[in-house]
């Protein structure tokens, strides 16, 4: 007589049956769930911006006008921005190496580290739903005698404080960066920018030294 504890033939015959149905059930369960994990995670991974961190010159000639330049490429095309450029991450460029090397760049002039006030710095969140930016704003202290060259970037101009309001500036340096960088030029500031879908932009003014 077989022992109460031991399973039949029978129930064994059951079991195995069972598992043969249900393991390929988990096995495709598990696989579904895997695919779908890793189609989530790419859509993250699409959905992240970019990071791009770049330096903004200020230069004055001796009337104390600023110098800007009318963009001929993307970010800014058509409107008209201080010159600068985005510094090279791949060498750990510093900000004001940055500086000096666009500035020789774009413009023609030297500049040692000591030529560059560093007024403000601005990070800006999802930048025309395209990029967040962390900029560095230096006042050149050198006084420019001339307009330099069009460069491929686009073409410059000078232009007085109050010239600033008749012409086409990017939205976020309208609102905010240079009434923030009249404000404090001479001192320091940081800011930042949740840059909005609809054009609505919400600004935090982190840190403010007036002189």
């Amino acid at each position: 007589m077989a022992d109460e504890h031991t399973p039949s033939k029978a129930k064994s015959g059951a079991v195995a049956q069972i598992r043969c149905r249900v393991e390929p059930q988990l096995v495709h369960s598990r696989r579904v769930a895997a695919l779908q994990n890793r189609h989530r995670f790419l859509q993250i991974m699409t959905n992240v911006m970019p990071y791009r961190v770049a330096t903004l010159l200020y230069c004055f000639n001796e009337r104390d006008e600023v110098l800007l330049m009318e963009r001929a490429q993307q970010p800014n095309l058509g409107l008209w921005s201080p010159p600068g450029g985005k510094l090279q991450q791949d060498t750990g460029e510093s900000p004001h190496a940055c500086a000096a090397r666009e500035a020789h760049e774009e413009t023609g002039i030297t500049l040692r580290h000591d030529d560059l006030h560093l007024t403000g710095v601005v990070s800006e969140y999802g930048y025309a739903g395209q990029a967040h930016w962390l900029m560095f704003l230096f006042e050149v202290k050198k006084k420019l005698s001339a307009i330099p060259p069009t460069i491929s970037e686009g073409r410059f101009q000078f232009f007085s404080k109050t010239d600033l309001n008749d012409i086409s500036l990017p939205q976020t340096d309208r609102e905010k960066v240079w009434p923030l960088f009249w404000q404090h030029r001479g001192g320091f500031f940081v800011a930042h920018c949740r840059c909005g879908d609809n054009g609505h932009n919400e600004w935090t003014l982190e840190q403010s030294a007036v002189k």
